[in-house]
């Protein structure tokens, strides 16, 4: 991995996060960012559906050996 690159991941909005463990990695690891969504974000369940209809239908299925072909798939 390159190390001048931050990973940002973004999460549910569990209290799992502020368990002292994920705070000793992230204090571990200060390239890790951990951004949650809003508890009252129901309109991302949308976006999540959305996503997995597109894997389902399109990306699943197929053998997709560039990007290209991957953004054909998702278009179709």
């Amino acid at each position: 991995m390159d190390k001048t690159v931050d990973l940002h991941l973004i999460m549910d909005n569990y209290a799992t996060h502020k368990h002292a463990k994920v705070q000793a990695l992230l204090t571990k690891h200060p390239r890790v960012h951990f951004h949650f969504i809003p508890t009252s974000s129901s309109w991302l369940n949308l976006v999540e559906r959305f996503f997995a209809k597109i894997i389902a239908k399109q990306i699943q299925r197929g053998v997709l050996r560039s990007v290209e072909e991957l953004e054909a798939a998702i278009d179709d």
